[in-house]
C-alpha cells in the first residue's frame, strides 16, 4: 500500500490577515426591527383590504321573484393579498432576526 500525502486545499486560500472583526451586536438593528414590524403591519392591513375587495356578491332577481346569488372573484386582488401577506411574514421573520442580533450577539474578547 502506497501512503501518499492527501491534498488539503489549504494552499488554495490566502492566509487570514489580522484586522477588525465584524461585529454582530449593533444596537441600531433594534430600530430596523421596529421599522420592519411597522411595515409588516401595514402590508397585512392592505392585504386584508385586498382580500375583501377581491370578491363580490351579485344578486339577480328573476320575474317569478326568485333571487339568484353569484359570487365573483377578482384574481388580481386576491393575488395581491397573498403577495402582501407573504411579504408581511418575511418582514416579521427578519424583524425577529434583527432583534435577536441587536440583543444577544455580543462581541467576545479573543482568548489569549
Amino acid at each position: 500500500m502506497i501512503d501518499l500525502p492527501q491534498p488539503t486545499g489549504a494552499e488554495l486560500w490566502p492566509p487570514e490577515e489580522p484586522g477588525p472583526r465584524a461585529r454582530l451586536h449593533k444596537p441600531w438593528r433594534t430600530l430596523v426591527a421596529v421599522l420592519e414590524v411597522v411595515l409588516a403591519v401595514a402590508a397585512g392591513w392592505v392585504a386584508y383590504l385586498c382580500w375583501h375587495g377581491g370578491s363580490a356578491i351579485v344578486v339577480t332577481h328573476t320575474d317569478d321573484g326568485a333571487a339568484l346569488e353569484s359570487h365573483r372573484y377578482f384574481g388580481g386582488m386576491l393575488a395581491a393579498a397573498i403577495g402582501l401577506g407573504t411579504l408581511a411574514a418575511i418582514l416579521l421573520v427578519d424583524a425577529v432576526r434583527q432583534l435577536s442580533l441587536a440583543v444577544r450577539a455580543r462581541h467576545s474578547e479573543p482568548k489569549a
